[in-house]
């Protein structure tokens, strides 16, 4: 099970790298609409890697702070899709609610827009950084 959680593990970050490069390198405005439809598929693997890491971590007998660790990595994919559903939410139903000028100059709202894009990759890094130190001290 140990194994199965590493390989998880392992691809959890392959594919968060893969779409932190979709943000970082500088492509042609037309690249990026071309790849889109590929980084939404990559996000749906990301969150799906989570949960699947959150479960076998769960089910297997590991103990103490690289349980911690890998469901706070397991946990990141999933708060920052839902931070993202809720930004998108919370705009249209403020814009419902109180018409198209309701936000004005201030733009929109930001809290789970900060969440998801600032907060989540933080605590993702900080996560699989003590998963690596705990797998190397066992």
């Amino acid at each position: 099970m140990k194994e199965k959680i590493k390989t998880i593990f392992w691809l959890l970050i392959f594919v968060f790298i893969l779409i932190v490069s979709y943000f970082v390198i500088p492509f042609e405005h037309t690249i990026k609409r071309t790849l889109f439809p590929y980084l939404a598929i990559l996000g749906f693997i990301f969150f799906s890697l989570g949960g699947l890491l959150i479960y076998c971590t769960i089910k297997s007998k590991i103990k103490g702070k690289l349980k911690l660790f890998l469901i706070l990595t397991g946990i990141t994919p999933i708060v920052a899709l839902i931070s993202v559903l809720l930004h998108n939410l919370v705009y249209g139903l403020m814009i419902y609610l109180f018409g198209q000028d309701f936000w004005g100059e201030t733009g929109d709202e930001a809290f789970f827009f900060i969440i998801a894009l600032l907060v989540c990759p933080i605590v993702f890094l900080v996560g699989v950084i003590g998963s690596i130190i705990m797998f190397k001290k066992k």
